[in-house]
């Protein structure tokens, strides 16, 4: 078994990649009882604003950035992992099906491992790791259109390919940074702080009227709490902290499971039911991911330390 040959360093670095995926997996239900009183990019903004809220918080102290090199890629991880990712997310779900999304943002980790092959260098592209891609996407296919049609939105399916693609760019910029040292905690807040600078210019034109006395409502409350809090600040911090472990490519095949999680958390939070086909899906999945882990080389995926890497 694949567990048996792990580091103790590996077996944490799983551990918070799966639980990032879990709570990733759950946030449609919150964003979705959101949405009876915010609009997408409203929701949006609220999530990072407490997200940089808690992160100050857990450590108030100041990033010293070490090279202006390095803030471009601050910069860039904030453009490509919150502002664009979320923003084309979002804006693919207002034109396509969630079954759709579902299946094609989860194509992310190819993206992620061509895009860290072109622009890092790295080793990872193995037969085995395509082989686990077409199982468990045939898999998410699956279990997404249970019960359902297959239907075609050109335009919002393309924003769902360049959500995956821009999420690919986020670990190539993650990925320069790895060498020098950073606080994980401070980078994951300054990523945020250019998610929100990068957002704000495009708030004029996108009907943007933040209501904070539905926003103090219990209920919405806490489910902006759950997605800055938990599902952003914390989350980014695990996931970072997964990549840094496993690699990029690694770690981001567990994006796999977060329609399996998806469907799990709706049979339990809202009763909806599972057809066998989803059950088929989940299993195809879950195959997938394993021969995907056991066909991506930690060593070559840059799990190890790079202090050698220059600038």
């Amino acid at each position: 078994m694949l567990v048996h040959t792990l580091s103790q360093k590996e077996k944490v670095g799983h551990l918070l990649a799966l639980f990032t995926t879990i709570v990733w997996g759950t946030t449609y239900i919150s964003t979705a009882k959101l949405l009876v009183d915010f609009s997408p990019v409203e929701i949006l903004f609220g999530r990072i604003i407490l997200a940089i809220v808690a992160l100050a918080i857990a450590k108030p102290q100041r990033l010293k950035v070490q090279s202006k090199k390095h803030e471009l890629y601050f910069a860039g991880t904030g453009l490509f992992g919150v502002t664009l990712y979320f923003m084309l997310q979002n804006s693919a779900m207002t034109y396509t099906y969630s079954a759709n999304a579902s299946v094609i943002i989860s194509t992310a980790p190819f993206f992620v491992a061509i895009a860290m092959r072109v622009f890092c260098g790295v080793k990872g592209l193995t037969k085995q790791f395509f082989i686990g891609f077409l199982a468990a996407i045939i898999g998410i296919g699956l279990l997404s259109f249970s019960g359902q049609t297959l239907k075609l939105n050109p335009l919002g399916d393309v924003l769902c390919i360049l959500a995956a693609m821009s999420w690919a760019g986020y670990n190539v910029f993650l990925r320069k940074l790895e060498p020098y040292g950073y606080d994980t905690l401070l980078v994951t807040r300054r990523i945020f702080v250019y998610g929100i600078l990068f957002l704000l210019p495009a708030l004029p034109f996108m009907n943007f009227s933040f209501d904070m006395a539905k926003f103090i409502q219990p209920g919405n409350l806490f489910n902006f709490l759950y997605l800055g809090v938990c599902a952003s600040a914390l989350c980014f911090v695990t996931w970072n902290v997964a990549i840094d472990r496993l690699g990029a490519i690694k770690t981001s095949v567990y994006i796999y499971l977060s329609p399996v999680i998806t469907i799990i958390a709706a049979w339990l939070m809202l009763s909806d039911p599972v057809l066998p086909m989803a059950l088929v899906g989940s299993a195809l999945t879950l195959v997938g991911l394993v021969i995907s882990q056991r066909g991506s080389h930690a060593a070559a995926d840059g799990a190890q330390p790079l202090a050698a890497q220059t600038e």
